[in-house]
């Protein structure tokens, strides 16, 4: 395998020598200095199958020369060849699906097998056995296809469509299910981060996550797309994937972990479609354990809602797919708050209490003169009291919103039996408000407004050079845009409102009062 800028260049029966013959010297020194500069580029992580198909007659010697196909049954696209002198062939670029091995030979009866599944990133062997007879007479074959793959050594679990949409999700999260591989575990911040999961042990940041044979991994160090992952697929738009957790190839880079190599599903000849909408309401919702706060369920109304369609722009050429996805969730979450009561915000503390500036004692009572403008500013933007005492005695029920949208189009086109290629663009706009737990300027430091938009576009050309060669270009280009913004963004600086110096001025960071603390005093 000779790897170059942007594609992959594969060989298995050629040696160096053969290879140098086909390029000159110079431009093999041009190349490896490039692919030095482009290391991080040249992952062949690719979410493709190889077919290794044997054929041999009832004696159990090779057939050489026959002729093999690959026939999609999703699609009719069809791969040829013919096999060699050990009566072997391999078919590459195989994406995860249906396929029936088609072969023929002189003196033989034609050898078919049932429809048997290839999986995201397989090395599926099949071993045809032909009978004696004329070419016009054709025999079927059952369990032509080797159950257990032993032409690889990596472990790993393939969850396939039924299982990604029909197993029950609450959130709709596809890698969710690599809790059902062994060795996996819910991860402690996977509540707040999509996509975490330990794997043997290691962080959940070890994992590498591709989808369609490119990267789509996270890397912001703040995450503040709160998940792992770029993309983040619904369910209904996964052809399936492969989670690989130990001995994993040698192109899978950046992976302590686990190696998550998911496809995204493509259109057929047959127009397929799906909708739905998933619910959860107040009203429906259990109350709990605990008796409620005023006896009332705290409010939780959310809805999930798409749409996914696939179909042939052009039969057995050129297909078409996208999916929707809505996510729209209101929740009120109790909050109990230790506020001033409104004697003590008049400076009626009821205990004596020492200036840690001047050293003066007051008994039991701050005069107006000694409250500084910053004081004064933060107590008359606290709400008073609702239940008795010092300690927990403010509750509230502040209202959080999320809103989520995503979705994904992929275009596929088979030029030729030798050529493919295929686009795909995902996106994602999430657009939350985390209220603080109680109202006013002087609420405390939530997050406030929070915007994340993801896009990813994904393309790939393949072209077959010969039976045993094969020249695949990959590329993708994600781009993720994540901040907060102050619940109060725009009014007032702590400058013209406090006359604090040296604060910021840029109206996007302004607005509210900044998180305050006083240490080292015991009075």
């Amino acid at each position: 395998m000779a790897f170059w800028p942007n594609h992959v260049f594969i060989n298995p029966k050629r040696g160096p020598a053969t290879l140098i013959s086909m390029f000159s010297l110079r431009w093999l020194r041009a190349a490896a200095m490039f692919a030095a500069m482009f290391t991080a580029l040249l992952n062949a992580q690719f979410d493709t199958a190889t077919v290794l198909v044997t054929i041999s007659d009832q004696s159990g010697l090779p057939i050489a020369s026959s002729k093999v196909s690959l026939d999609s049954v999703e699609t009719g696209v069809r791969q040829n060849g013919a096999t060699d002198s050990s009566g072997n062939f391999q078919f590459f670029n195989v994406k995860a699906g249906r396929y029936v091995l088609k072969a023929e030979a002189g003196g033989f009866k034609q050898g078919v097998t049932q429809p048997f599944s290839v999986t995201v990133g397989a090395r599926q062997r099949v071993d045809l056995v032909l009978q004696l007879g004329t070419a016009t007479e054709t025999v079927t074959v059952s369990d032509a296809a080797a159950r257990l793959e032993t032409e690889t050594s990596s472990r790993g679990t393939v969850i396939g469509t039924q299982q990604v949409v029909n197993l029950p999700l609450n959130g709709r999260s596809y890698a969710d299910l690599a809790l059902l591989a062994p060795g996996v575990r819910r991860a402690g911040i996977a509540d707040s981060r999509d996509a975490s999961f330990n794997v043997n042990g290691m962080r959940s940041s070890q994992n590498n996550f591709v989808i369609d044979g490119v990267d789509n991994n996270a890397y912001g160090t703040s995450n503040q797309g709160f998940s792992n992952q770029v993309v983040q697929l619904s369910p209904d738009a996964v052809q399936e994937f492969r989670l690989e957790t130990n001995n994993f190839s040698a192109e899978f880079g950046r992976a302590g972990g686990a190696v998550i190599n998911a496809s995204i599903r493509s259109g057929t000849n047959q127009l397929h479609g799906a909708a739905w909408e998933y619910l959860r309401n107040t009203s429906l919702n259990a109350t709990g354990f605990f008796k409620p706060v005023n006896n009332q369920k705290p409010t939780l109304i959310q809805n999930q809602f798409g749409g996914a369609l696939g179909g042939a722009l052009k039969k057995d050429k050129i297909f078409l797919f996208g999916d929707y996805e809505g996510y729209r969730r209101v929740s009120r979450r109790v909050t109990f708050s230790s506020l001033p009561t409104a004697d003590q915000k008049r400076g009626i503390l009821g205990i004596a209490v020492r200036n840690p500036i001047t050293g003066e004692v007051y008994n039991g009572t701050v005069p107006n003169a000694a409250v500084t403008r910053f004081g004064r500013e933060v107590l008359d933007g606290l709400p008073d009291p609702n239940l008795p005492g010092t300690a927990n005695n403010f509750v509230d029920q502040p209202r959080r919103s999320d809103v989520n949208d995503k979705g994904d189009l992929r275009y596929d086109h088979y030029l030729s039996s030798k050529v493919n290629a295929f686009f795909r663009y995902s996106h994602r706009l999430m657009q939350n408000f985390e209220p603080p737990p109680f109202p006013g300027p002087s609420g405390g430091d939530a997050n406030g407004n929070v915007r994340v938009y993801n896009r990813q576009w994904a393309t790939g050309w393949t072209f077959t050079v010969d039976p045993t060669s094969l020249l695949e270009f990959r590329m993708g280009v994600s781009v993720t845009e994540g901040g907060k913004t102050p619940l109060y963004v725009g009014e007032q600086t702590i400058i013209e409102k406090l006359r604090i110096p040296n604060g910021p001025t840029d109206k996007r960071f302004t607005g509210g009062t900044y998180r305050q603390a006083v240490n080292g005093y015991t009075g």
